[in-house]
């Protein structure tokens, strides 16, 4: 069990103890949570929306890439072929 000193505003400073089998470093986010028995702190992540916007958006760029392209049906293509066939066969 560790102690830990509540310090001016309010602060106070995890030991190593606690802070490494969590890999919490300096500027990660603890959720707060009011329990029975005291505080729970929990290890929250915490994305810039900015940032969550752009990944988001890269990620689907990545996907609409990989998608099959339509196949055409045969019958579009023989509609094609006719007409390539039929613009050929006309006079110039």
């Amino acid at each position: 069990m560790s102690i830990i000193r509540v310090k001016r505003f309010a602060q106070v400073t995890l030991p190593p103890e606690l802070r490494k089998p969590f890999n919490l470093e300096e500027g990660d986010y603890l959720e707060a949570v009011a329990v029975e028995d005291g505080i729970l702190l929990k290890p929250v992540a915490v994305v810039e929306r900015k940032h969550a916007w752009k990944d988001l958006f890269d990620v689907v760029d990545r996907v609409a890439e990989r998608t099959p392209k339509p196949k055409r049906s045969a019958r579009r293509d023989e509609e094609d072929i006719a007409r390539i066939i039929k613009d050929e066969r006309l006079p110039k």
